[in-house]
C-alpha cells in the first residue's frame, strides 16, 4: 500500500514511559498473519496492522523496520503489502495498485491528448515546479487532475464525528439548574426549527448559541448502583432573540421536537480533535460497559458505547482497551454438590478506543469485536 497524507490525523500526544515500553518491546505477530494483504475500500491502518500484529498500536514499530514503505499514512484501496521475517525481524514490502488513476504520476510539464496540460496529485506532492509553457514564454494554464481514491485512516472516524460534541454527560446539577422551556411562542404543544420559544433561568446570558437537550441515561457503576453521571441527548441548536425572564430563543435547527421542560446549555466551545494515537493507559483499568449510542441492540464492530471510566481514572484520548465477555453461570450435573454451579471464565471479545472522556464515564468506538460484546461485559488494560 502507498501511504499517502493522513495530515491531521496521526499525531503524537507525547510520549510517556508506557508508550515507549510498547514500541520498544517486541512485535508480537499474530500467528494466523497473511503473506501478502491487498486494502480494500473500508480499511482503516489500525485494521491492517492488526492482521499482522497481536497489538495493532505496535503499527509504528512495524512500519520502521520496512525502509520501501516511506509512510505508512498514505496507504490506498488496491495496494499491496507483503509481509516477511529478514533476520529475525518482520518486514513490509509493498506493490502499488497497477490501475490507480495517476499514482504513476506523469512527467514534468505532461500533457493530455488535446495538447492540455496536466498537474496530477503526485505531482503536488512530489513539489513539481516545471510546467508546459505556452508561445512568447509564458506558462500554459493547467488541470488539477485529482484521484477519486482516499488514503486509507488509522480509525474509521466518520463514526465518532457526532458524538464529539452532543450528546454530553452532565452532573444532576448541571442538568437540574440549566435554563428550561416554558412556552411556545404560538398555539403549538412542541416545537421545531424556526419557532420561538420561551425560556426561564436564562440570566444575564454572556452567549448567544444555547444548545438544548433532554434528559437521557443515568449512567450507574454496576457493581454499587452509584450514579456517575446523566446523558444529556441532543434536541436543537437556538439562538438567544431576547434577554428577559422569560427570554426568547428561536430554533436554528433540530433533530427532535422541542417539548416543555427541555433543557438548555451555552454551545460548547471545546476543540474537539480527530487525531489519535492508540495505546493503553498509564494506569490499571478495569471497568464495564454501561451503554450502546446510537440506539443499536447488538454491540459490534465500529459501535460507540459508554464505559464506567474515565478522567478521573486516567483516561484520555486514544487509549486502548481489552474487552471481556463475562462468563455465564451454568449448572454442573456431575458435581457431588446439589445443585452446584460454576462461573465460567470471562473470554475476551473485543478492543475498544476511548475517544470522548468525562470525568467518570467516557464514550469509546469498538474497534475489533471477535465475538458478541454486551452491555455490562468487562473492559481492562491489555
Amino acid at each position: 500500500m502507498v501511504f499517502r497524507t493522513l495530515s491531521g490525523l496521526i499525531v503524537a500526544l507525547g510520549i510517556n514511559a508506557s508508550v515507549w515500553a510498547i514500541e520498544t518491546a517486541p512485535i508480537s505477530i499474530n500467528p494466523s498473519h497473511p503473506n501478502q494483504y491487498t486494502v480494500v475500500e473500508g480499511d482503516t491502518l489500525w485494521d491492517i496492522s492488526g492482521k499482522f500484529l497481536n497489538h495493532p498500536t505496535q503499527w509504528p514499530q512495524l512500519w520502521s523496520y520496512n525502509a520501501q514503505i516511506k509512510n505508512p499514512h498514505l496507504i490506498y484501496p488496491g495496494d499491496t503489502v507483503y509481509f516477511s521475517i529478514v533476520e529475525g525481524k518482520p518486514r513490509l514490502s509493498f506493490s502499488k495498485d497497477s490501475g490507480a488513476y495517476s499514482r504513476n504520476a506523469p512527467d514534468s510539464g505532461a500533457l493530455a491528448s488535446d495538447g492540455t496540460c496536466v498537474v496530477s496529485e503526485e505531482d503536488i506532492h512530489n513539489g513539481r515546479t516545471s510546467f508546459a509553457m505556452a508561445q512568447g514564454g509564458k506558462l500554459s494554464p493547467c488541470i488539477r487532475e485529482t484521484g477519486i481514491k482516499q488514503a486509507i485512516r488509522l480509525i474509521p472516524t466518520e463514526n465518532i464525528a457526532k458524538f464529539l460534541s452532543s450528546p454530553k454527560v452532565v452532573s444532576a446539577n448541571e442538568l437540574n439548574t440549566a435554563p428550561y422551556v416554558v412556552d411556545f411562542a404560538g398555539e403549538h404543544l412542541m416545537a421545531g426549527s424556526g419557532d420561538k420559544l420561551y425560556v426561564r433561568s436564562l440570566i444575564d446570558p454572556e452567549n448567544v448559541s444555547y444548545t438544548i437537550y433532554r434528559a437521557g441515561n443515568v449512567f450507574k457503576r454496576p457493581e454499587t448502583g452509584e450514579i456517575l453521571g446523566y446523558e444529556a441527548k441532543y434536541v436543537a441548536d437556538s439562538t438567544l432573540q431576547q434577554e428577559g425572564d422569560p427570554a426568547t430563543v428561536v430554533i436554528d435547527k433540530s433533530v427532535y421536537e422541542i417539548v416543555i421542560g427541555d433543557r438548555l446549555m451555552p454551545k460548547p466551545n471545546e476543540q474537539f480533535t480527530l487525531n489519535y494515537f492508540p495505546r493503553p493507559p498509564e494506569e490499571s483499568i478495569k471497568g464495564s460497559i454501561l451503554s450502546v449510542l446510537d440506539g443499536v441492540n447488538q454491540i459490534g464492530k465500529f459501535n460507540v458505547v459508554v464505559i464506567d471510566k474515565g478522567t478521573q481514572d486516567g483516561l484520555l484520548p486514544g487509549h486502548e482497551l481489552d474487552i471481556y465477555r463475562r462468563g455465564r453461570v451454568t449448572r454442573d450435573t456431575y458435581s457431588v454438590v446439589k445443585n452446584d454451579q460454576v462461573k465460567l471464565p470471562d473470554e475476551i471479545a473485543g478492543t475498544l478506543m476511548v475517544f470522548r472522556p468525562f470525568e467518570r464515564v467516557s464514550y469509546a468506538l469498538v474497534m475489533k469485536a471477535s465475538q458478541a460484546i454486551h452491555v455490562l461485559d468487562k473492559v481492562q488494560t491489555p
